[in-house]
């Protein structure tokens, strides 16, 4: 199996003039997103939880998490985002592919519009 990256622009939801661009791998496993602390400081993104995460080798962290916006190919979307440490890896999770209207495509590795589906009112 290949990875996939892709170039995503994160900015700021109360200061949109904030933004950075970085390079993510897609990981459709992660729930949340992934970027460094330093990068989310930076953009005057602030932390409005902790939650606790279980890692592959069976032990648990704890990371801050906040808010940020997404951009990618037109799309946009709001998401969590987890204030990645020191060792932690850049990591675009399926919360913000969907906030993003996308999917990963697992066979050929790429991302492809979500389909969007509305459930009908049953009382019409």
């Amino acid at each position: 199996m290949g990875l996939t990256h892709v170039k995503v622009k994160i900015t700021n939801p109360a200061n949109p003039r904030k933004f950075a661009d970085l390079s993510f791998l897609v990981d459709s496993g992660a729930a949340y997103s992934v970027v460094p602390s330093t990068m989310l400081k930076r953009l005057g993104i602030r932390p409005t939880s902790k939650r606790t995460f279980i890692l592959a080798d069976g032990s648990e962290v704890e990371r801050q998490m906040g808010n940020a916006l997404f951009r990618l190919n037109g799309n946009e979307g709001a998401s969590p985002v987890i204030f990645g440490q020191k060792d932690d890896s850049t990591l675009l999770g399926v919360v913000s592919l969907e906030a993003l209207g996308l999917i990963l495509d697992p066979l050929k590795r790429e991302l492809r519009a979500l389909p969007m589906v509305l459930g009908a009112s049953l009382s019409r």
